[in-house]
């Protein structure tokens, strides 16, 4: 591992095991002979083949979801709002996404009233669990567009989910050269979890955020890496690993003096006070200053449990044993293979040698998918934000022919419609 990469010039491009100098120098130049005039002609000419490419895998994928939903018709047998609804396309606003549009219509009434005769829960759920942020920008764009939250919450997940493509291509790119950064993008929007991307979830913006923290980090703007963790920490509680990611990268910075003293000291100092702020504000509404942690538990059944029903829900599976809590056999399958590849995914990663902040970031996005008490069928989507895994395989694949690489992609891309989109959603609860 190496964490010097972590504070080196924005103007150096790390060296990657495998690729030539003069390689890296002929994509450069086929760059710069390639874009249009003018900033804006810069970034379509850089960024546009991901965006294009994470698109048309998106649309495609969806397509093949509606299809799915259609042919079987079970999501009319279902409530609204849990995988059910009047039309198909309505069960992407199912679930957590409820919950977003009734923030976004209604505000918060943060309380914790007690619930009795349920073994696994004590407390009424809360619309407190879910943070501000998303729900706040689909206000907005509801506001400035005349759409319901349904529509918001759509439109502000594919421009997120666009915003943080185009991160993951960023950092890539850094790590592996242009073709790298475009497949990274590609694969992102094919992981297991990929389906909410596209979906009345949060999830899209929390990625957009890393990515770009990331990013920040790496080219050694350590304000604008700040400020954007602190952002996320309004987004969603697993910022905590954004948070750390980015502020042990700073406190590296500050030892080695690579960066001066105030910048990266002003980034450890702001990272964490959105996350902060919003389960104090959370607490304080309450009354009660562990209230969010109280209603995640005694609401939903999460909490920290160092991984002791991660591994027992393993075993159970394995085994075929489906008589644990929230047992969804085809979710559940996904997110044993996803773990199956969890090694090979990492090993790659570190063929890149990537900085210190990818690497912290992918530790604790890992470790706090897997060492909380959960629906297990959900791993693949909560480490859909540890987009490094897809880095390294991007960088792998990145001497594979096109025509290769479209054939290799192919069947995932029609089946990502299936196990990231119809299993999460109508098979499991996202």
């Amino acid at each position: 591992m190496s964490t010097a990469s972590s504070t080196e010039s924005s103007s150096t491009q790390p060296d990657v095991p495998g690729t030539a100098p003069e390689t890296a120098r002929a994509e450069a130049s086929e760059e710069r002979a390639g874009r249009a005039p003018g900033r804006f002609g810069a970034l379509v000419d850089r960024f546009g083949p991901a965006l294009g490419a994470y698109a048309v895998v998106k649309a495609i994928g969806l397509t093949v979801f509606m299809l799915l939903l259609s042919h079987t018709g079970d999501y009319l047998k279902k409530q609204p709002g849990r995988g059910g609804g009047a039309n198909a396309w309505d069960v992407l606003g199912t679930w957590d996404g409820v919950w977003y549009q009734r923030i976004a219509e209604n505000g918060y009434d943060p309380q914790l009233i007690p619930l009795h005769g349920f073994p696994l829960a004590s407390y009424y759920e809360n619309s407190a669990a879910f943070f501000p942020l998303y729900p706040w920008l689909m206000r907005l764009v509801g506001a400035v567009t005349g759409l319901g939250p349904y529509g918001s919450g759509i439109v502000v997940s594919v421009l997120a989910s666009l915003v943080a493509a185009a991160g993951i291509f960023a950092v890539a790119e850094r790590l592996g050269g242009y073709r790298a950064g475009v497949i990274a993008a590609v694969l992102w929007g094919l992981f297991p979890g990929s389906g909410v991307e596209w979906a009345v979830y949060s999830d899209s913006l929390f990625v957009a955020l890393s990515a770009w923290a990331c990013y920040c980090v790496m080219t050694r703007r350590w304000l604008a890496a700040g400020l954007l963790a602190l952002v996320a920490g309004l987004n969603r509680p697993t910022a905590a690993a954004l948070i750390a990611a980015v502020s042990i990268a700073a406190l590296v910075a500050l030892v080695r003096r690579t960066d001066g003293v105030a910048r990266p000291l002003t980034a450890m100092l702001i990272t964490p006070w959105g996350l902060i702020g919003y389960i104090a504000w959370v607490g304080w509404r309450m009354g009660d200053w562990g209230g969010y942690f109280k209603l995640q538990q005694g609401a939903w059944n999460r909490y920290f449990d160092g991984g002791a029903s991660t591994l027992r829900t393993i075993m159970d599976v394995i085994t075929g044993h489906w008589t644990f809590w929230q047992s969804n056999p085809v979710p559940d399958l996904i997110a044993i293979a996803l773990l199956m590849a969890l090694p090979g995914l990492l090993v790659l990663l570190w063929r890149t040698r990537p900085p210190l902040v990818l690497w912290v970031y992918t530790a604790l996005t890992i470790a706090t998918a897997l060492s909380s008490n959960q629906i297990f069928g959900n791993i693949s989507r909560y480490l859909l934000p540890a987009f490094p895994l897809c880095i390294g395989l991007a960088v792998a694949l990145r001497r594979v022919r096109t025509s290769s690489l479209a054939g290799l992609l192919a069947m995932p891309v029609l089946a990502a419609g299936w196990y990231a989109g119809y299993a999460l959603f109508e098979l499991g609860i996202p």
